[in-house]
């Protein structure tokens, strides 16, 4: 059996609660979470003594602990991507496989030192968001996309991620400019990618769910959206990539995913005029 561990900002949110049993689910026993840290507690909820209790798992008093433990790692902070460097130097520096959960950084200039130094210290590693891996995105072909419009819930963001980096598989890591045309209620951006192409996200509530609408260049349409379990696929492909070593998410388009975010939340302090992207 390979052992996993956790580092975490504090254990009680929905990512660690759902991960072990999927991945010890995936594997048949051969992958399971045995250890885990994590930063402080949670406010107003479980304590990380009384959630390791309740979920099985091992906690240890230091992340140099969990690596050492460890033949796997996954970074978790899901919804406080502003301490993944921080939790991140030392799973970085280990050479082991290295799993970074959604959203990766809180900018463009973190997310390129996270892969500079996985890099110098040769630790395979990747991040992305689940909605990369859901079967009905994954059928879409990406030849001759012209123009894609997004839909899903939740905020800007922690959320717009599940939009954003979708879009950026299908057409590329190289979005030229950003603006930010939505409101307080309804947050959405026009990505643009150049060459004629270009990408709008919607959040438009919490009933909405994760929508493509796709035209290509030859004017034909397509539609899909994420109903399927896509945690299920997402889990697999991080379970594969542990015993390979081997990511499958370009860095180049994590980066732009982040530099979308950033760049994004700068253009809703002026909304209807373009900023410019910085490229990788």
């Amino acid at each position: 059996m390979k052992n996993i561990g956790f580092i975490d900002l504090h254990l009680d949110q929905f990512h660690a609660n759902k991960y072990p049993g999927w991945i010890e689910q995936a594997t048949s026993g051969a992958m399971k979470v045995t250890c885990a840290y994590g930063k402080r507690d949670k406010e107003n909820g479980r304590t990380n003594e009384a959630w390791c209790k309740e979920i099985g798992i091992e906690l240890l008093p230091t992340i140099q602990d969990v690596v050492e433990r460890s033949d796997y790692l996954i970074v978790l902070s899901p919804d406080n991507p502003e301490f993944h460097e921080e939790l991140s130097q030392l799973p970085l520096q280990s050479g082991k496989p290295t799993y970074i959960d959604k959203t990766f950084a809180p900018d463009r200039e973190t997310a390129v030192r996270l892969f500079e130094l996985a890099a110098r210290h040769g630790t395979p590693m990747y991040s992305t968001s689940a909605l990369r891996f859901a079967s009905e995105f994954a059928a879409i072909d990406p030849a001759g996309i012209q123009t894609i419009s997004s839909w899903g819930p939740g905020a800007f963001d922690n959320y717009s991620i599940h939009q954003i980096e979708p879009i950026v598989s299908l057409m590329g890591a190289d979005p030229q400019r950003v603006m930010y045309t939505g409101t307080a209620d309804s947050p959405a951006l026009l990505i643009d990618f150049g060459e004629g192409c270009r990408a709008t996200i919607h959040h438009l509530g919490d009933n909405c769910p994760f929508t493509l609408g796709i035209k290509y260049g030859n004017g034909s349409f397509t539609q899909a959206s994420a109903v399927s379990n896509f945690f299920e696929p997402f889990i697999r492909n991080m379970v594969t990539f542990f015993e390979t070593g081997q990511p499958v998410v370009d860095p180049a388009e994590t980066v732009a995913v982040i530099a979308v975010i950033e760049y994004g939340m700068k253009a809703a302090e002026t909304p209807g005029v373009w900023v410019e992207l910085p490229s990788f």
